[in-house]
């Protein structure tokens, strides 16, 4: 396993990190604590969740991932092996100031993520989104009172759009207090919008970049056939996250797209999945990146993007899968 640097810090993480979002959901536990048994022999111990989790499911099953791998950490006796990274900012309950970057939510959110851990701290925590109703300066005093607390050893944020991310960088400077050490922000070979600003002020300021849907939701992988109707039990007909993947990759432009790009892959005797995360590593500044897998055998295709080398064509094969699709506006919001 290579590891990186998070950004300027000291903190050391894996090149792959595994998301657990389907865990408890798309992933019953029984096959989700095989996968995690799997990931930790083969030195994959970064692993990135969230309180909302599991993806695509209801307010029954909110939490549920969380505690999932708490009583795997449990049963194993393996905390202090693991690198953990979770988030806040979803509703978990229903009732007020139960969502969004408040100092009383934050709070209470950390607390809650720490019982269903069942552990003491949290090695990255992150809000989950941004909050335009509450003051940055709140959420990041939150934030560095969970830090020096104990609770938390570092922090982050996920789907800031550029601006936000350099106003909390701004802010943390001139209050002098522990600011965002990471970003999480979707990447992949069909979705490179943050390379216009968002990935060059991460570079910038030297913060850890921790991408996610690097396979585009499974898209990557090469298996759906154009004109296809989406495959049950993945995260295309997955509740309520349906709608959401549906929307992002399964248009004829991104078929097109990912066949041209699997023919080249195929020519050079390579599997798509490992040049999918491989492309997404050599990308600078970029930390690490989030894999998922539903079962244990796949881990060993995005294992094996550690070993690829790109030559000319298929540097240019990968290109071409981003320029050739037709533009689409970024709406502003969870991206």
């Amino acid at each position: 396993m290579e590891y990186r640097r998070l950004g300027k810090h000291g903190l050391e993480v894996p090149a792959l990190c595994l998301g657990t979002m389907t865990f408890g959901l798309q992933v019953g536990e029984k096959d989700s604590h095989a996968i995690l048994d799997k990931a930790l022999s083969l030195r994959l111990n970064f692993l990135d969740t969230a309180d909302a989790y599991p993806l695509g499911g209801t307010k029954d099953t909110i939490g549920e991932t969380e505690a999932l791998l708490g009583r795997w950490m449990k049963s194993r006796g393996n905390r202090e092996q693991l690198i953990i990274a979770s988030k806040c900012f979803a509703p978990t309950k229903s009732r007020p100031n139960n969502m969004g970057l408040s100092r009383q939510h934050i709070i209470e959110a950390v607390e809650q993520s720490l019982s269903r851990l069942q552990t003491d701290y949290i090695d990255l925590y992150q809000s989950h989104g941004y909050d335009p109703h509450t003051p940055i300066e709140e959420s990041l005093r939150a934030f560095d009172d969970l830090v020096r607390a104990g609770k938390v050893r570092y922090t982050g944020c996920s789907n800031y759009p550029a601006w936000r991310l350099g106003d909390a960088i701004n802010v943390a400077n001139k209050l002098g207090i522990i600011g965002y050490a990471s970003i999480q922000p979707r990447y992949n070979i069909l979705y490179r919008e943050i390379e216009t600003d968002l990935l060059p002020l991460a570079n910038h300021e030297g913060l850890g970049v921790l991408v996610y849907n690097p396979l585009a939701g499974g898209f990557l992988s090469g298996k759906y056939q154009p004109g296809q109707s989406p495959e049950s039990g993945t995260r295309f007909t997955l509740g309520t996250a349906a709608e959401r993947y549906q929307e992002r990759y399964w248009h004829s432009s991104q078929f097109e797209a990912v066949e041209s790009l699997k023919a080249v892959v195929q020519k050079e005797d390579l599997n798509l999945v490992s040049v999918a995360v491989a492309w997404v590593l050599k990308q600078k500044g970029v930390s690490s990146a989030i894999i998922g897998v539903s079962k244990t055998e796949q881990l060993h295709a995005n294992l094996a993007a550690l070993k690829i080398t790109f030559d000319d064509e298929l540097n240019d094969a990968c290109e071409a899968a981003w320029w050739t699709l037709p533009r689409r506006p970024v709406v502003e919001g969870y991206r």
